[in-house]
């Protein structure tokens, strides 16, 4: 009779000793995992701009000779308007040999002449210049305007925005899932970034001259971040 009492106790001691536990993982159990998207938008602080010369003569001296004037010409339009050193970058530099029909078609024809191309990449910290920039630049010689892109300089701002949007975006839609099970929202278990990305709209400009000046429209850009969030459910 001790011995079976002595066991019953035992037994007793040891269900209380793993009863929390099972209750811990039971409510570990009871969570729902959402994922959560926000997104922030502002206007464009800077512009880019790839501008360039493309010069063709007969020998490459002097195909080499008229693109350096035009390119000093327009090194020359950008300090005027007022563009650092820092911020114009050369992107390409070529020199290539043009080429006649070979009407038999067993090689490259004779050597017309020599096409040289010097680009360069321009940041303006203000978009209003962009117009103006485009303008002079054709003036001054450039004859390719490859591209032009915005920017915002500094993006923290918006990415904390877009950041607190996600994280809402996610709340809600655990409510949503938690109300049609009959349950409820508790406290957050972990949370996991994943990512977050501004989306810079690009176009492309002909060199062409504009008595008028260029028109030119910035718009807005967006930053979106998104969120993977646990919670525990009451």
């Amino acid at each position: 009779m001790r011995s079976r009492g002595l066991t019953a106790a035992a037994s007793l001691f040891c269900l209380l000793l793993v009863a929390p536990g099972a209750a811990m993982a039971q409510d570990m159990s009871r969570t729902i995992t959402v994922s959560g998207e926000g997104e922030a938008s502002a206007a464009p602080t800077q512009a880019n701009l790839s501008a360039g010369v493309s010069s063709l003569a007969a020998t490459a001296d002097a195909a080499l000779a008229q693109n350096a004037r035009n390119m000093t010409a327009v090194f020359a339009t950008l300090k005027r308007l007022g563009v650092p050193e820092r911020s114009i970058q050369t992107s390409n530099f070529s020199i290539q040999p043009q080429y006649a029909d070979n009407p038999r078609g067993n090689g490259p024809g004779k050597i017309t002449g020599y096409l040289v191309s010097n680009q360069v990449d321009v940041t303006l910290d203000d978009t209003k210049k962009l117009g103006p920039a485009l303008d002079a630049l054709v003036q001054a010689g450039a004859n390719q305007i490859n591209s032009v892109s915005f920017a915002i300089k500094d993006q923290s701002a918006l990415q904390e925005t877009a950041r607190k949007a996600a994280i809402a975006d996610a709340r809600r839609r655990a409510e949503t899932y938690a109300t049609a099970a009959g349950v409820s929202v508790g406290t957050v278990l972990s949370i996991q970034e994943g990512g977050a990305s501004g989306p810079v709209p690009m176009f492309r400009v002909m060199a062409a001259r504009a008595p008028a000046g260029t028109p030119i429209a910035a718009g807005e850009l967006n930053v979106s971040a998104s969120v993977t969030v646990t919670y525990q459910l009451k």
